[in-house]
């Protein structure tokens, strides 16, 4: 495929943040194995194309789902971040819906017999969380159009709070330490999604969507990130107890580096301002879980 005709798809998939996936999985999995055994590279690689098919998958289903109101848009900065040449292939025509739905449902069908080649019945809860995902991705996007409460956005990120938890559970089982990850990782992924707000608010009031700054305004979403960013570092205190020095010297890191996020995000009065902070979240996401990947080797 020429690379002219390639792009369209490289913005659908988001594919310069591919590594990202992968290794927020694997934190899950590699936390497993000091409780259960198992650790084997051959499962590490499954686990991470696991990862990978996945999450690109439920980017792909966001854009089919999203594709008349992303046609809205009246401004592109956001965009221009998460996708590597800054386009919406659908709204703009240059990946057909169909061309976008086989793509899903090919991602999805490798993902699932990857998942099944995983013994029973951790098969069936990495299944069950892939299916639940996409499902709560589509209320999520679809909810969002018109509520007077953030039902959306609340149940929502549930999704990817769990996606860490479904690498876990590639080799372990429902138990305490996987419930620590999620309530770790939820209110991350709520403050995670306020700043993505913020910074889009524009889009979204053309788009007539209910996001968090147009329910309770610019004041408000920045306590939403703040208090959400609060209940992660408690719940991250919690979550030391599961780790070992290198994991929660990269917690600590972590939270510095939201401190950071949120102090910009706190003096910024705009969009310019508070995408700046973006980077600050996601940089906290990677050194959360290489910190927790290289704490099962020392």
């Amino acid at each position: 495929m020429a690379l002219g005709s390639l792009k369209p798809y490289l913005d659908l998939t988001r594919i310069h943040f591919f590594f990202v996936w992968p290794l927020l999985f694997c934190s899950g999995l590699f936390l497993s194995f000091p409780r259960y055994g198992g650790f084997e590279w051959a499962l590490v690689g499954r686990a991470a194309a696991i990862a990978l098919l996945g999450f690109e998958a439920g980017f792909v289903l966001n854009d089919l789902v999203d594709g008349d109101v992303d046609a809205l848009d009246v401004e592109d900065s956001l965009t221009r971040y998460w996708r590597p040449f800054g386009t919406r292939p659908i709204p703009m025509g240059s990946v057909p819906r169909g061309g976008a739905a086989a793509l899903f449902l090919g991602l999805v069908a490798t993902a699932s017999a990857l998942i099944f080649t995983l013994p029973y019945p951790n098969s069936v809860y990495v299944f069950a969380i892939m299916a639940y995902s996409y499902v709560v991705e589509v209320f999520y996007q679809l909810r969002k159009r018109g509520q007077a409460w953030p039902l959306a956005q609340l149940l929502g990120r549930t999704d990817f709070s769990l996606f860490p938890v479904a690498g876990y559970l590639c080799n372990g089982r429902p138990d305490a330490v996987a419930l620590l990850y999620f309530l770790f990782f939820y209110p991350f992924a709520q403050a995670h999604l306020g700043a993505n707000d913020i910074v889009d608010a524009v889009n979204d009031e053309a788009r007539g969507l209910a996001t968090v700054p147009h329910l309770y305004g610019v004041r408000g979403a920045k306590r939403w990130i703040h208090g959400f960013t609060l209940l992660h570092a408690v719940a991250a205190v919690l979550f030391t107890r599961v780790h070992g020095w290198v994991a929660v010297a990269g917690l600590g890191v972590g939270l510095l580096l939201l401190l950071a996020a949120n102090t910009r995000i706190h003096r910024g009065e705009s969009q310019e301002e508070w995408l700046r902070a973006l980077p600050f979240f996601h940089a906290a996401m990677l050194v959360y879980v290489v910190s927790m990947i290289a704490d099962f080797f020392v």
